[in-house]
């Protein structure tokens, strides 16, 4: 006993031993770095900068464009959905609930199995009668075969609400499917106006460093006629260098923009793609504000209000399938086996879906076939609680329903305003750029005759500079205000038009 005990306590510390070794997996120190298992010495950089991983040093690569093409946004669009992670996560997904609803309509099914088993039984024994000694010793071997049957006929519709709980789930899951494409669209669309943008900043910025060297030309050439001063080209040189910084800055926020829209393409950033220009499309008018029906038919096609729908309906197949839970199940079980030499075994161990088959002996066939219902008593009031759960749960699915179509009106009455208000902005902007512009051609031509300043002439060009941009920016924002309504009524199903 003594040396049983030494064993299995020195077991025991070996045990703990092992499981106390795993800290040297961690840090040795926490003010020192970590230094991976896999570093060749001498390898690991200085300080809490990892080593680089072998495996991991790649990048997705480019997706092949045609070089000489220029894609539109319908086309990028189209590049985006099938290239971009988030499309197929949300197809995957969809797929997966789905398979989950196949798995609960499955219950309806009875569940066979079979199973198979060898086995060797031996006993030995000493009886003693009076004056008269018993040894029994003896052993048999066999193999057995069952197979199982398990159906559950009627359940009050309890089966019927789970399948229609998973139901739900399925079509919350191709809503959310629907909804990453048209974030995608949006987010495509979205960048494509802000890259547009920026390249109009871009002829801006080199029409307006053109304007300067006007300026200078003419600043100059009033010096050299002993009109003009040297201040005055100086101020002159002045604008041309800053003209030539928002040049260089205005190229700098194209290249970024372009990078923002590989981005939200979902594709590599080392794609080199040429994008369409959208300048020249001529906008409406500010459009008047929608009717109600056209407002109740764009919330009624919301993927959120559609899913908070659905998630309602599940909610209500739940507090259906509480509800069955307190009512009898019938079912039908049966087992059929079949026995070889001479085991005597009273049951088979029940295994996975196997259930336990009972009165196996000899070499015979046989088989039962049981009906049956079970009524449940008593169980501490788990059933109750759990209706209880599922009625709050209707009660919090229906308040988050209606909240989700107040939010939805709201979002879509914000983003009609701003249409319309990027409309009438764009058109005042365009008004604003054509005075700005008869303002500098003016200014600069009276300079070059000899009326007026230089500070005049270079407050003019970058008024003009500054009219340019707004009429540019303004044209993009509508167009990415359309983009948002059509979002925000849940028309976002190709690129917007």
């Amino acid at each position: 006993m003594l040396i049983t005990g030494l064993i299995v306590g020195l077991a025991l510390v070996c045990l703990a031993g092992c499981a106390t070794s795993a800290l040297n997996l961690a840090p040795a120190h926490p003010d020192e770095p970590w230094v991976p298992a896999t570093s060749v010495s001498g390898s690991a950089p200085a300080g809490y900068a990892l080593p680089p991983a072998a495996d991991l040093a790649n990048v997705p690569p480019p997706v092949l464009v045609e070089g000489a093409r220029v894609y539109s946004l319908s086309e990028l669009i189209d590049i985006a959905e099938s290239s971009n992670p988030l499309t197929r996560i949300a197809w995957n997904d969809a797929r997966r609930i789905a398979l989950g609803a196949g798995i609960v309509a499955s219950a309806y099914l009875p569940q066979l199995s079979a199973s198979a088993i060898g086995g060797y039984q031996a006993s030995s024994g000493h009886d003693a009668a009076p004056g008269t000694p018993v040894l029994g010793n003896g052993s048999a071997s066999g193999t057995v075969a069952a197979v199982s049957l398990q159906w559950l006929l009627f359940d009050f519709g309890e089966r019927a609400a789970v399948v229609d709980m998973a139901k739900q789930a399925s079509l919350i899951s191709n809503i959310a499917f629907t909804a990453a494409h048209q974030q995608v669209i949006y987010a495509v669309s979205e960048a494509f106006y802000a890259q547009a943008a920026a390249q109009a900043r871009v002829a801006t910025a080199e029409q307006s460093f053109q304007d300067s060297q006007a300026i200078q030309t003419a600043a100059q050439a009033r010096y050299q006629h002993g009109v003009g001063t040297v201040i005055e080209v100086d101020q002159a040189r002045l604008g041309l260098a800053q003209a030539e910084l928002a040049r260089v800055q205005a190229a700098g926020a194209a290249q970024d923009a372009q990078l923002a829209l590989l981005t939200a393409m979902g594709i590599s950033p080392l794609t080199k793609i040429r994008i369409a220009d959208v300048a020249g499309r001529q906008l409406p008018p500010s459009p008047p504000p929608p009717a109600q029906a056209v407002l109740m038919q764009a919330l009624s096609r919301r993927p959120d209000v559609q899913s908070a729908f659905a998630a309602e309906q599940a909610s209500l197949a739940h507090v259906r399938a509480a509800r069955a839970e307190f009512m009898p199940k019938m079912f039908l079980a049966g087992n059929a086996t079949y026995s070889s030499a001479g085991l005597d075994v009273t049951a088979l161990p029940a295994v996975g879906q196997q259930g336990p088959t009972v009165n196996v002996s000899g070499s015979r066939f046989g088989g039962s076939i049981f009906a049956g219902f079970t009524v449940p008593i008593y169980d501490g009031g788990m059933r109750a609680a759990v209706l209880y759960q599922a009625k709050a749960e209707v009660d919090s699915a229906q308040a988050w329903s209606t909240r989700v179509k107040e939010d939805a009106v709201r979002q879509i009455v914000m983003a009609d305003n701003a249409l319309r208000t990027s409309l009438s902005a764009f058109h005042a902007a365009e008004s604003l750029a054509e005075a700005a512009q008869t303002n500098f051609y003016a200014g600069l031509t009276a300079y070059c005759n000899g009326v007026g300043s230089v500070t005049d002439v270079t407050l003019a060009e970058t008024q003009l500079l500054q009219a340019r941009n707004a009429s540019s920016d303004a044209y993009s924002g509508a167009l990415a205000a359309a983009a948002t309504l059509a979002l925000a009524s849940g028309a976002l199903g190709t690129a917007p038009q």
